[in-house]
């Protein structure tokens, strides 16, 4: 089967597809094989046009829905990267497609529930065909999955064992989540309420390691008084889908972590009682999945995205000793800016440093790890810095 494209970004025409088509425009003007798809012709022209890419640029349209365009698409394919969400509404064709033509595929994915589905579907297919299947390769959940990873590598170099239980902590971060999360947020609750099944899922932090059913795990959806760190801390919204995914990287690698790891991830919000009071204001927010807000399509302006930033800290609790700290910064707004550089180097990651990796269903921490955090710290703005006391 010809493949005459490395990477096609579907829903490029979008928000965020269109920011991970400039990001490839100007970073890698030569040597990547690209192309825009989606459902509009004129949409995915007057966009390659505006953000400047070659008026070679090829254009693919597909609908999903029409089953002969989607396979010629992931057909002319090495990655097919997509930013069309929410993926339990537009991605399970284009998972079983890809599973079955050995495509390899990257998305921005956090609906586990979903998730779970697709690795119960398709897993076996992959491994057979050889597409690699890597979900949730942007702001959830490459820099927790990453950090965490990172922080028990350097955690086995200082004890020769790892830690059994870790602290993720958002200290810092300026910007907005994608329309596309809420919208995810919002197919996902109402999935739930038609299906028990799926809050079944959704309570399970072992949801995405089918066989494997670890230690009871923080909740995390109550505000409390970190007496390690000194400070408030609240629920954060990426953690149901972060934490499941670190658990899956775990479980993938075979337990380097071990099979009595514990993970937990919340947002800071400071000391003293204004920390407190903004804590459980944090708690008591239900405005990502509430009407209004950021719809799929829409996003911060430019200034915005680069005015954001984040700035995450894991903390790995030593049985004997100091703790050994891991943190992870980004660039640029977390939803936006910072999720289209980590998805388009995920996507190259694939087809160059981890081009061997055999096909399955993987995370980007099982499947591309070292070799993706070199990668994001080189290209798309991100730190990783180990502090080992």
């Amino acid at each position: 089967m010809s493949r005459d494209i490395d990477i096609i970004v579907f829903g490029a025409s979008g928000f965020t597809g269109r920011l991970v088509a400039e990001y490839l425009a100007k970073t890698y003007p030569s040597g990547v094989r690209w192309a825009m798809g989606g459902r509009n012709e004129q949409k995915l022209t007057a966009v390659r046009d505006e953000i400047g890419a070659p008026k070679d640029t090829p254009i693919i349209v597909c609908d999903t829905e029409d089953a002969a365009s989607l396979k010629a698409m992931i057909s002319s394919t090495i990655v097919l990267l997509t930013t069309v969400g929410p993926y339990q509404t537009y991605g399970s064709e284009v998972v079983a497609a890809c599973a079955e033509l050995g495509t390899d595929y990257v998305d921005l994915c956090g609906e586990p529930a979903w998730m779970r589905a697709m690795i119960d579907a398709h897993e076996a297919k992959a491994k057979a065909s050889g597409a690699r299947i890597v979900f949730s390769c942007g702001f959830d959940s490459i820099p927790f999955d990453l950090g965490v990873q990172l922080a028990q590598e350097a955690m086995l170099t200082r004890s020769g064992k790892p830690a059994r239980n870790m602290k993720g902590r958002v200290r810092k971060m300026r910007g907005t989540f994608s329309g596309g999360t809420a919208a995810s947020l919002k197919a996902t609750m109402a999935a739930a309420m038609k299906d028990p099944g799926i809050m079944d899922l959704l309570r399970n932090p072992f949801a995405l390691t089918p066989g494997f059913e670890g230690p009871a795990q923080p909740h995390g959806q109550k505000p409390y008084f970190d007496e390690k760190l000194g400070t408030w801390v609240a629920p954060f919204v990426m953690a149901p889908i972060n934490t499941r995914n670190v658990h899956r990287t775990n479980a993938l690698l075979g337990h380097p972590y071990g099979k009595d790891f514990v993970y937990e991830e919340m947002l800071v919000t400071g000391p003293g009682d204004k920390g407190k009071e903004i804590a459980f204001a944090v708690a008591g927010d239900k405005s990502l999945g509430a009407e209004g807000g950021p719809k799929p399509g829409e996003g911060p302006s430019k200034e915005e995205r680069e005015a954001g930033f984040y700035d995450v800290l894991f903390v790995a609790e030593a049985e004997a000793g100091p703790d050994v700290q891991v943190v992870v910064t980004g660039d640029r707004d977390p939803g936006y800016g910072s999720t289209s550089k980590m998805i388009t180097e995920a996507a190259l990651c694939l087809i160059q440093e981890a081009k061997d990796a055999k096909g399955g269903i993987w995370t980007p921490g099982a499947i591309m790890g070292p070799a993706l955090r070199a990668r994001l710290i080189k290209s798309a703005g991100l730190t990783f810095d180990v502090i080992v006391p």
